[in-house]
């Protein structure tokens, strides 16, 4: 279960003054870099695959949003929102010199590559959309606030995948033990005690428990300031999130895009199904 260690760790300060984490997967400096942003309570472990598909033909930059994996956590929880992601990705850009890349975004963090593009869309190359988009399901969202913030512990690795499989059953239901465990240490860390706990600060929770603080307001112009880009949009057939409607309404509006709906899994794919692997291809190749 040893992960290769294929990539280097890469730092940032925020404008608040902490201390944010990527992982810097080389690749070839002659087309723009994928930054990956991972979901609400994932981290930059979520995108390992990816980039080891990806590198070194590019450069792949998975980034740790605040109060994950290896980035600090924040002194006020109400900073933790989208709003305050995408400042903190601004500053990333500006540290590295960034002019040009194409964002990989899952759930939260596809939500910060829409504001991405409608605040900066110079610099988005194209994107990929997974499992999410400006509309969101109440009863997704509603599902996700029973468990983020939850703190829990397990004392061995087995026994966090099997957690991990009582609760994602549905999501992934073709899922094996091994598949489990995978995704359990990408969600766990083994803490200064020995115990393995959740790879995030619990006080994520606080402003998602508040209605409409998951987004902002009217998130459909920031689908609109894609509109010339090559954009994927990834949907699981069972999410609960993204619902079948609103990723066809995307791809209405998205001239350059193509909707991939992954059989069988809810939110969200992993991006590592083949049909999502061919159609990442098939995006980067636009993408001079």
């Amino acid at each position: 279960m040893g992960e290769r260690r294929n990539y280097s760790d890469g730092y940032w300060w925020s404008k608040d003054g902490l201390r944010l984490h990527y992982r810097d997967y080389a690749g070839a400096d002659d087309t723009p870099p994928v930054i990956c942003f991972p979901g609400l309570t994932r981290n930059a472990r979520d995108y390992a695959e990816l980039a080891a598909r990806l590198a070194p033909a590019r450069r792949v930059l998975a980034v740790d949003f605040r109060g994950r994996g290896e980035s600090a956590y924040a002194k006020d929880p109400m900073s933790y929102v989208p709003l305050t992601y995408l400042q903190d990705v601004e500053a990333l850009l500006t540290e590295l010199g960034i002019a040009r890349f194409v964002a990989v975004g899952t759930s939260l963090g596809g939500l910060v590559t829409m504001l991405l593009a409608a605040t900066d869309g110079a610099k988005l190359a194209g994107a990929v959309l997974n499992d999410v988009g400006p509309e969101l399901e109440p009863g997704g969202l509603a599902r996700i606030r029973t468990y983020v913030g939850k703190a829990v512990w397990h004392p061995t690795w087995m026994h966090a995948a099997r957690a991990v499989a009582e609760s994602n059953a549905g999501v992934y239901p073709g899922y094996d033990i091994e598949d489990w465990l995978r995704m359990a240490k990408r969600l766990y860390r083994v803490n200064s005690s020995g115990r393995i706990v959740l790879d995030y600060d619990m006080k994520i929770a606080e402003p998602f428990r508040v209605p409409g603080n998951e987004t902002v307001l009217d998130m459909w112009p920031t689908i609109d300031a894609m509109q010339d880009k090559p954009v994927l949009i990834v949907r699981g057939e069972r999410s609960d999130i993204l619902s079948a409607a609103t990723a066809e309404k995307m791809a209405a509006r998205l001239p350059e895009s193509e909707l991939v709906t992954v059989a069988g899994v809810g939110h969200a794919p992993t991006l590592d199904e083949p049909e999502v692997v061919a159609a990442i291809e098939r995006l980067l190749a636009k993408v001079a």
